[in-house]
């Protein structure tokens, strides 16, 4: 929605707009494009009479600000919606989609097709560092969306991606995540099928070729070209890593063709987003070696392990990770780059799909390679959370308070340590606070 928001300032309205919280990074990014946000959701948001309401799918009747725009009658929509009339209709739309790894296969997406000199627009989950926003309209035809399988809005219970009509699809992975959406994996696969049946026949899939949901999915149907990519060399497109610490990488096209780089990013849950982001810039006409060389300049995205300071020789990082997949896999990265260091993890479990205890069985051991675990609990985890996580013993440090946990953490870190913040909302700014009391311990 942010995004949203930023595209409709871009497009030249005067744009407002209200959130339960509002956070770093994206509350920076909205104030310095001047768009004033409010906290609450009061109906006295909406006292300044708007010509039209973007309603994000957040919101629910009830939430007072909602019954104030139904009975006063407002024009509404929903952020895609709003997105796909506005901004997608006449473009080349790129759209990523899966679980995991949207955000960084977007950016990395986008700065290809940027650095190749094609201006591309963007509405991305996540700042890109190397454009600094999460959203532009562009200069060209080509538009990269990040396609998000969460329903719509209060009045729309569809995914969010059928909104977009893609050209170019990229589908990266698929798992069942958002239990409070959808009640088992074959409603996640009915929603991935409505949006199959909008990719034109003439338009690229781009899949992943490991990944056994996808093929459930592809056997439901499809009627458009298929390209697959992997880090295995069984697929059409394939990346490698060259050395054993992820910063040099490898990848060959359809053709055989082969080109290497080093990079910024690690883990080969990142070089399948590369791969997939090289094969997706490719089928819209950057040149391979081009697309592959563009990584070497790629920065990272804000809060997809972006390493926030380094006090020392302890690092920190702020990470997105809130799935059992994403959190194993970022925690096997961190090990192969860093060998001999410790792998410190400190989690806020705050999606609903885990706080309904979906994750419970998976949690534990996703987080069994970390040497150390700070859990903050919030009040409304599911009863058997707790014992879940039993088997963690005890590497894993339970706290119900930010501040208590940060303090502890203060106490247990050492030199060398990589410490990473895993959450999808504030963390209750526990990072940023840990950060200025080992400042001040160590007098940086």
């Amino acid at each position: 929605m942010g995004g949203v928001a930023a595209l409709a300032r871009a497009a030249g309205h005067k744009v407002t707009g209200c959130d339960r919280n509002v956070y770093p990074p994206m509350s920076t990014q909205l104030k310095e494009l001047g768009i004033d946000i409010h906290k609450g959701v009061g109906a006295d948001q909406l006292s300044i009479d708007p010509d039209r309401v973007v309603v994000g799918n957040v919101m629910s009747r009830g939430v007072d600000v909602v019954e104030a725009m139904l009975n006063n009658k407002h024009r509404y929509t929903s952020g895609p919606e709003w997105l796909a009339e506005n901004v997608l209709h006449d473009r080349h739309v790129i759209a990523v989609a899966g679980t995991h790894g949207k955000t960084t296969t977007a950016s990395m997406l986008a700065w290809m097709l940027e650095d190749a000199g094609l201006e591309p627009g963007f509405l991305i989950g996540g700042i890109p560092i190397n454009f600094g926003t999460s959203a532009r309209f562009g200069k060209s035809q080509f538009f990269v969306v990040e396609a998000d399988e969460y329903d719509t809005a209060f009045f729309d219970k569809r995914a969010k991606f059928v909104h977009y009509r893609p050209q170019t699809l990229i589908l990266n992975n698929l798992e069942f995540d958002h239990a409070d959406i959808y009640k088992d994996m074959d409603a996640i696969l009915w929603q991935f099928h409505q949006l199959l049946r909008m990719v034109p026949a003439d338009g690229n899939i781009i899949n992943n070729g490991a990944d056994e949901n996808l093929q459930s999915l592809f056997n439901m149907g499809c009627w458009t070209p298929v390209q697959t990519f992997g880090t295995r060399n069984d697929t059409d497109w394939a990346a490698r890593f060259v050395d054993k610490v992820e910063r040099h990488i490898g990848m060959r096209s359809p053709t055989g063709a082969e080109a290497e780089t080093h990079w910024q990013m690690g883990g080969y849950h990142n070089l399948g987003n590369a791969m997939a982001a090289v094969a997706a810039a490719v089928s819209v006409g950057v040149e391979f070696e081009h697309a592959v060389d563009a990584l070497s300049r790629f920065e990272g995205v804000k809060r997809r392990m972006e390493r926030t300071a380094t006090i020392t020789d302890i690092a920190i990082y702020d990470d997105f990770a809130h799935h059992p997949t994403a959190i194993k896999t970022t925690i096997a990265s961190m090990r192969r780059r860093y060998p001999g260091h410790r792998v410190v993890v400190a989690i806020e479990p705050r999606s609903n799909t885990m706080k309904l205890g979906v994750h419970n069985d998976a949690l534990a051991n996703s987080l069994k390679d970390a040497d150390l675990i700070w859990m903050y609990r919030p009040d409304d985890m599911a009863e058997d959370f707790d014992a879940s996580l039993e088997s963690l013993g005890s590497k894993l440090l339970m706290h119900t308070d930010y501040d208590q946990l940060v303090n502890d953490m203060s106490k247990k870190v050492l030199g060398g340590d990589q410490i990473v913040f895993m959450s999808n909302g504030g963390f209750g700014s526990a990072r940023q606070a840990l950060t200025a009391l080992l400042q001040r311990m160590h007098g940086s």
